[in-house]
């Protein structure tokens, strides 16, 4: 473990007490303020993708296009995708936004998602040999990951996962590594295949024939602009949720530290295993509010646009129980997270102290 446990058993008690009373007010004040917002959101995504779509058919317009469908494109994965499939608003009884019903414009299926990430991810936090999210199968991502000579490459790894990202993530279940490692078969896979070839052929038909061909004798600019806007997306994704899972400080557990696991010990292990990343409204909108990523693990089925609302309550509650709030601007965050994936492409000594942590420059 990266950092070690401060509270007692008594101390965990009331800490995971007084974060279920947070949730119990935000739960029975949810209504329809949350329901005309995602409403609203989901209509300024399908804005901006007509917009995009449309601008393609004037050639001096292909940046304004690219632009446009690159922010319907975000918009659609993390703050109506991401937090509509976590049920965030199944309590509305929209078909629409029904979690189970929802598909994403993404390589990656739906009902694959929400195993991999809804259960795997959010009830494993940071168990290493539990979560594979650390790391995604191809990164060395923390010191207790034995080194390999495969993890020198972790740099390059790193900026194709970034580049990729929807495709990592469409073959995240897949776990390539064990496959690769003799511990699984390809067979065993095989109830993912179908899923994932559906998902593909629908997604390369869209944006790389069907909408190309649209526009006649610009097919080359249209498809160009698509691939373009699927390139700024999984770039901004990937930048998100890694500056939420793995800056300087953010702590990692073994198999054993979490076993018989308490839900006070559940909650203090997102807490230590998640950073947020301060910003604009503007800004925390297009991170699906996963800018709070503390508050999203620990409360993952509230409405993402309540994070900022209690994010502060949070941090003071933190503050009481003398436990580190990590927290800071992108570019500091992204510079911890770059600065981690190459020194840990090298061998390095098992830690007995905790990672040191930058001070958090004001939001």
């Amino acid at each position: 473990m990266s950092n070690p446990t401060t509270l007692t058993d008594e101390q965990l008690e009331e800490f995971g007490a007084e974060l279920d009373a947070i949730r119990r007010r935000i739960v029975d004040s949810l209504g329809e303020d949350d329901a005309t917002y995602i409403r609203n959101v989901v209509k300024t995504q399908r804005a901006f993708e007509v917009a995009g779509r449309a601008l393609f058919y004037l050639p001096p317009a292909w940046p304004l296009a690219v632009a446009a469908l690159s922010v319907s494109k975000i918009l659609d994965n993390m703050e109506i995708g991401h937090n509509v499939m976590h049920g965030q608003y199944d309590w509305m009884g929209d078909p629409g936004l029904n979690s189970r019903r929802y598909e994403w414009d993404t390589m990656c299926p739906s009902e694959q998602w929400r195993y991999s990430h809804n259960y795997i991810h959010h009830t494993y936090t940071n168990i290493l040999g539990k979560d594979r999210d650390i790391g995604y199968g191809v990164l060395r991502m923390d010191e207790d990951q034995q080194w390999r000579p495969y993890y020198l490459g972790n740099p390059v790894y790193a900026t194709l996962l970034m580049l990729f990202f929807e495709w990592g993530v469409l073959l995240h279940d897949l776990e390539v590594e064990r496959i690769v490692a003799g511990e699984r078969t390809w067979a065993d896979t095989k109830h993912l295949h179908r899923g994932m070839i559906r998902k593909v052929r629908n997604q390369t038909l869209k944006d790389y024939v069907l909408f190309p061909a649209l526009t006649g004798p610009l097919f080359p600019m249209t498809l160009a602009g698509n691939a373009v806007a699927n390139l700024v997306r999984n770039v901004w994704a990937f930048g998100i949720i890694f500056c939420g899972h793995f800056p300087a400080g953010v702590a990692t557990f073994s198999e054993d530290e979490t076993e018989d696991e308490t839900r006070g010990m559940w909650y203090y292990r997102q807490l230590l295993g998640s950073a947020n990343i301060t910003g604009s409204r503007l800004f925390h909108l297009m991170t699906g509010n996963l800018s709070h990523q503390i508050e999203h693990h620990l409360f993952p089925d509230l409405p993402a646009r309540r994070y900022p609302q209690i994010a502060e309550e949070v941090r003071d509650l933190c503050e009481r129980y003398g436990l580190e709030y990590h927290t800071g601007p992108l570019r500091k965050q992204l510079g911890s997270v770059a600065r981690k994936i190459c020194r840990l492409a090298l061998p390095t000594r098992r830690r007995t102290t905790p990672e040191p942590v930058e001070q958090p420059l004001a939001a």
